[in-house]
């Protein structure tokens, strides 16, 4: 019999956890589930005879994937997929995906939540500003990206948006300006939030020379992965420019020393929290259950990540 497990960390919602069941079960699969477990042994110890793993921000390593003698497939329940040495799976011959799109609305409601928070000051009793009117720039227009520009606009934001995948058609028939580069998006917009994957090429690319160019007052928000900000120029940007403020899903390793010097401009959520919502671990989880089914069953290829 197919098995299939879900090691999770950070478990899924218990209703989520039945509607994966269900679909594993219905496809005569058996579910495995590994959930709070303490160390990365646990989840090595685990996937030795298991078909199929269902992650969510858990390490899918080489250690992993090669304790794997049966595995065939890991599906990171989520857009995100740094969490898988996709080389070692290549190598093995085990196939990744994610579930793009499932997670999306949540992590934009966090985005303009934080956006809220912030301008109306943390909610201190004092007294802030509005967003309506403002310009948001969005870089990358993908799922999340989608959905943070709609929100905006029912803020009544001036939404632009750069993405050198998406067409201008595409960018403008949802009523977002279209912008040519990176550098204009930083130059146009006060507000900037990220939606860009941490690969070679983001790694550190959201650096002091972006920043620095930003209009007065500007605010960063990043729902996206640490490793894309360049922390000594984002560190730099707070001592130089004291209109700048940042807002973060993730937190950044200087991270006490931005909150001692520049608390009143920096808010960072305790975990990350973009798709800690029940429904999105409903539609991210039953996603990676559908997938797995369809792989194993028609060797359906459709979100797969690595070649």
């Amino acid at each position: 019999m197919i098995k299939v497990l879900v090691a999770t960390d950070k478990p899924f919602a218990p209703v989520a956890v039945k509607g994966i069941r269900k679909v594993v079960e219905e496809a005569g699969f058996e579910l495995v589930l590994l959930e709070n477990y303490s160390s990365q042994d646990d989840f090595i110890k685990a996937v030795a005879d298991v078909d199929a793993v269902i992650i969510r921000s858990d390490k899918a390593d080489k250690t992993v994937i090669d304790a794997g003698s049966k595995l065939k497939i890991i599906v990171r329940a989520g857009a995100g997929y740094d969490n898988i040495d996709l080389q070692a799976a290549t190598a093995k011959g085990v196939v990744a995906m994610n579930t793009p799109g499932q997670n999306s609305n949540a992590v934009a409601e966090l985005a303009l939540g934080m956006m809220v928070y912030y301008v109306r000051s943390f909610f201190n009793g004092k007294s802030g500003a509005e967003l309506m009117g403002k310009k948001l720039g969005i870089h990358a227009y993908g799922y999340v990206g989608k959905n943070v520009a709609r929100i905006a606009k029912g803020f009544g934001m001036d939404v632009y948006a750069f993405d050198p995948y998406v067409s201008r058609q595409d960018i403008e028939k949802d009523g977002v300006k279209w912008v040519g580069t990176v550098e204009e998006l930083y130059r146009t917009c006060h507000f900037i939030s990220l939606h860009i994957p941490a690969n070679s090429q983001t790694k550190q690319s959201i650096n002091y020379a972006l920043l620095s160019n930003m209009p007065s007052p500007a605010c960063l928000i990043n729902t996206a992965r640490a490793e894309v900000i360049n922390e000594a120029d984002l560190l730099k940007m707070f001592n130089d420019r004291k209109d700048f403020a940042y807002l973060s899903d993730v937190e950044p390793s200087n991270k006490a020393e931005i909150e001692t010097n520049f608390k009143a401009k920096f808010f960072c959520t305790p975990k990350k929290m973009g798709a800690q919502t029940e429904e999105a671990n409903i539609n991210a989880g039953i996603a990676a259950a559908r997938q797995i089914v369809k792989f194993i069953n028609n060797g359906d290829r459709t979100y797969q990540v690595n070649k």
